[in-house]
């Protein structure tokens, strides 16, 4: 019996800038000058807000071809599902947003201030594509981001598309990638990280969990580094 929350699809939740920060740990003024990417980025505001504060993050998602109005459409029903029913999950710990009105809030204003940025950013700081292949050149971006699809999704994504997927992640960036969280909604760690941490084609990368001091989700206080060995 399933104890965490229940989708039957990929859900449209938008997160900000200061929930990327403390997913990831990120020092924003260290990625001053960096080329950031972030991955399946959906309806969160990081992208609008990091490059109102003057970095470089260009966000990526399968929703960027479609029109503004049509992407609200989509979020608002997915964002008033998971309302309804996270209060009453056991699998969350409610210090930082405190109740499932706030963490709407939260989740509103990112949505919207992304559209807000993706009437004029569509095509630069916006562009459509999708795991497991991406729209960009080798080694184009200095970090990448990607923020509860892999490994959150265990149920509904194979190992496959986490290998390829990962691959491709780390084919985009000249750093490293940080990939959050490493658990499932069920609040386990996924099976799929200690098979890609062994498989013979991902001997080249390095794999670090990270602890950070956030967690919703229980056990979600830790992001997965991913980096190529010297």
């Amino acid at each position: 019996m399933k104890h965490g929350l229940v989708l039957d699809k990929v859900v449209l939740l938008g997160r900000t800038l200061e929930e990327y920060r403390r997913y990831f740990a990120l020092d924003l003024e260290n990625l001053r000058g960096d080329a950031i990417l972030d991955v399946a980025a959906g309806v969160s505001s990081f992208c609008a807000e990091a490059n109102r504060l003057g970095l470089n993050v260009t966000a990526s998602d399968s929703i960027y071809n479609l029109p503004g109005d049509e992407i609200r459409r989509r979020c608002e029903p997915d964002l008033e599902q998971v309302t309804q029913v996270i209060g009453n999950l056991k699998t969350y710990r409610w210090d930082f947003y405190r109740s499932p009105e706030l963490l709407r809030r939260f989740r509103e204003r990112a949505y919207r201030t992304f559209l807000d940025d993706y009437r004029t950013g569509l095509g630069t700081r916006y562009v459509s594509g999708s795991l497991p292949k991406l729209p960009f050149r080798d080694n184009q971006f200095d970090l990448t981001l990607v923020s509860y699809l892999l490994f959150v999704y265990e149920d509904k994504l194979d190992y496959d598309f986490h290998k390829r997927s990962l691959l491709e992640i780390m084919r985009v960036r000249s750093g490293e990638a940080r990939l959050y969280p490493v658990v499932t909604f069920e609040a386990r760690r996924c099976t799929h990280l200690d098979r890609l941490n062994a498989d013979p084609d991902m001997r080249h990368l390095g794999f670090q969990e990270v602890q950070t001091d956030f967690e919703f989700l229980l056990n979600s206080n830790y992001y997965l580094r991913v980096f190529e060995h010297g």
